[in-house]
């Protein structure tokens, strides 16, 4: 054995070689890693575990909850408490405002509205939603369309109810709704030109549906004046021209005569005579009504200096004149819809104009997780468009689409704005839902505080269900790790 690696060295001599000693880790206890002291606090964590006095938690924790005590709790409570009294919380009345609450016809109306609303705008908003969606993968200016539909959705209840409020006007002139449908109806079904005109009582009289017949019998060639009132002369139609007397000889299969306006504009003339200034009424159409049998025999339709001219007639057969309603019924004035019949469809039409943008977002991003190569192995196997949206789409879409229909659920429970200001006092009875009538119930006029109050615990028993769904799925998701 080498007596180098054995003998001391001596003084002055580098140390021997030999494994290092070990260096003191900056963790380590006063002991060593492990010393009697145990191994540090923070030895293989990054910082020590947080420990926040209870002082401070209770600090941020009590205004939060004084906070959600005031405007949540405590309202709750206090509507539960003055639901079991009488108007104005004096008496105890236990559950006698509940019993009225299934009783009284104005609340049994507000809630099938409410059945209405929940079964139809729901799932009419998850359908245009899906469609919107579906429609925005397909088109190269998506991101256009759908800003498009989802800007409704920065609009306010009460904005988009006094847009709708104008939209669903009676008069064409100002209700949008009712311009397009006027603008349908006379492209297909043109207007009378002369509504509220008639015959004088003296040439002709009322016969059914709105016509009027002349009280005179004519044998073909006969000559007939017709005169009209009833309309100004300023509305008579550009093409109008001065009055002319038919031929005196006609032939003898024919009736001619003249149609015109017997009221000069600024006044003058004689009564049933053709004077300067008195214009004919061109396009009012005639019909011979043969006596005998009581069918039309020939019409024709008046120029545009008012004369007509009737043929084919039988040459001493009786016939009676007929001018037909159709030449003065009142012009097509639109759909009412805000009546008793349309009032809610048209409010549910205003509604899914605001939420279907939202649910078009919701739905397009539930389409934007689904794995392509599903649909394209469906495609390559033969499988349609309409096979692929069935099976494919529609399945992986299911927790999207149920979220999005529970959301409406909730929000339609819950519907006020869009009622109570689109409705009109005359119909709103017939559009009331629940949280309108609660409304009405306790500040609207009745100041029955103990019904409101009951309607309002009512309600929010119904959108309990919605609730502990939505709460119960987020729990699952948490769960899952999603």
């Amino acid at each position: 054995m080498d007596d180098s690696l054995s003998a001391p060295s001596a003084a002055g001599d580098p140390p021997a070689a030999g494994p290092p000693s070990p260096i003191a880790h900056p963790l380590a206890g006063p002991s060593g890693p492990s010393g009697p002291s145990g191994p540090h606090p923070l030895a293989g964590h990054g910082r020590s575990p947080l420990r926040i006095p209870v002082r401070v938690r209770a600090g941020f924790l009590i205004p939060a909850a004084v906070i959600l005590l005031g405007i949540i709790i405590w309202p709750a409570v206090d509507s539960i408490w003055l639901s079991l009294h009488n108007h104005d919380g004096s008496k105890w009345v236990g559950l006698h405002n509940y019993k009225t609450l299934f009783s009284d016809q104005a609340t049994l109306k507000a809630l099938k509205n409410n059945v209405i609303w929940v079964v139809c705008a729901p799932t009419i908003a998850c359908a245009l939603g899906l469609m919107f969606a579906l429609l925005s993968e397909k088109i190269r200016w998506s991101t256009a369309f759908k800003a498009v539909i989802f800007m409704p959705m920065a609009i306010s209840f009460l904005a988009a109810g006094v847009i709708f409020e104008l939209v669903y006007q009676q008069d064409p002139n100002q209700g949008v709704a009712n311009a397009v449908a006027v603008g349908i109806h006379d492209t297909f079904a043109p207007s009378s030109k002369y509504p509220g005109a008639h015959p004088r009582t003296d040439t002709a009289k009322p016969a059914a549906a709105g016509s009027f017949t002349s009280v005179k019998t004519y044998t073909a060639g006969s000559v007939v004046q017709l005169p009209l009132v009833g309309i100004q002369a300023a509305k008579l139609p550009g093409k109008a021209a001065q009055a002319a007397a038919p031929s005196a000889a006609p032939a003898p299969d024919q009736i001619e005569g003249t149609v015109w306006l017997d009221i000069i504009y600024g006044g003058g003339g004689t009564p049933n005579h053709i004077d300067t200034g008195k214009k004919g009424m061109p396009g009012i159409s005639v019909k011979a009504i043969d006596t005998a049998t009581g069918k039309s025999a020939g019409s024709a339709s008046a120029h545009n200096d008012g004369t007509f001219t009737i043929k084919g007639l039988k040459p001493g057969a009786g016939y009676a004149l007929e001018i037909p309603a159709s030449n003065f019924a009142q012009p097509y004035r639109g759909i009412q819809w805000l009546g008793p019949s349309l009032v809610t469809p048209a409010i549910i039409a205003s509604y899914l104009w605001i939420w279907a943008g939202f649910a078009m977002v919701l739905i397009a991003a539930g389409l934007a997780s689904i794995p392509r190569e599903l649909q394209e192995a469906a495609r390559v196997d033969g499988a349609n468009e309409r096979q692929i949206f069935r099976r494919i789409t529609v399945p992986l879409l299911a927790p999207v689409l149920l979220v999005v229909l529970v959301t409406q659920i909730i929000n339609v429970l819950k519907v006020f704005d869009l009622v109570y200001v689109i409705a009109p006092g005359s119909t709103l009875p017939d559009a009331n839902v629940l949280a309108v009538h609660m409304w009405s119930v306790s500040f609207g006029g009745g100041q029955d505080q103990g019904l409101g109050s009951a309607i309002g615990v009512f309600l929010y028993i119904l959108v309990l269900p919605a609730m502990y769904f939505n709460i119960r799925r987020l729990r699952t998701e948490k769960k899952e790790g999603r």
